[in-house]
């Protein structure tokens, strides 16, 4: 919300759960979490189904931590490997889970997101995931310590950080420009 008043556009942030919210959405921010269970919990009541054919049908979407799991192709866990849990497909990276250590290890630190005109961002990495692979329609926007902590893909952006615990909205600004851009279509 705090985006969209600094923007000084109308508009409403609601949690939702089930296909019928889901389809009537422009953009969707899907949170960190745990993402295997998020997933599992998704396959049962079909939520999953519908945010596939939304977003393939155009509708922005902010992948955030867990988000970005769910979204990807690919996925494995750092230290058990490969992981059998339900993902999107969509976004053309392969992710390692867990990539720089587990919730003892979470920390911040300051990253550039500057092909997306955001010189200077707080990430605050949380059990946070990286990008080991990208396909040739991915673009990095951010790496920290030689690993890629955000992509961007068509209606997709993704981050491995946890922007909404930091006051700074230029992350949330930029998709809920993605969103006008995909209205004007």
């Amino acid at each position: 919300m705090a985006a969209l008043n600094d923007l000084g556009l109308d508009g409403s942030v609601s949690q939702v759960k089930t296909p019928d919210q889901i389809s009537k959405l422009d953009g969707l921010i899907i949170p960190g979490g745990e993402s295997t269970m998020m997933g599992q919990l998704s396959l049962v009541n079909g939520a999953l189904k519908k945010v596939k054919e939304k977003i393939e049908s155009g509708m922005p979407v902010f992948g955030i931590c867990a988000g970005m799991i769910l979204l990807s192709k690919n996925s494995k866990d750092r230290v058990v490997g490969k992981t059998e849990q339900p993902l999107l497909d969509l976004l053309d990276v392969e992710i390692e889970r867990n990539s720089f250590g587990r919730q003892k290890d979470s920390f911040e630190a300051q990253i550039s997101l500057e092909p997306i005109g955001i010189s200077s961002f707080q990430g605050i990495f949380i059990r946070a995931p990286s990008v080991l692979n990208t396909g040739s329609g991915v673009e990095t926007i951010s790496k920290f310590n030689e690993k890629t902590v955000a992509v961007k893909q068509g209606n997709m952006i993704a981050a491995a950080f946890h922007p909404e615990l930091t006051s700074d909205t230029s992350l949330h600004k930029y998709f809920v420009k993605m969103i006008q851009e995909s209205k004007l279509k």
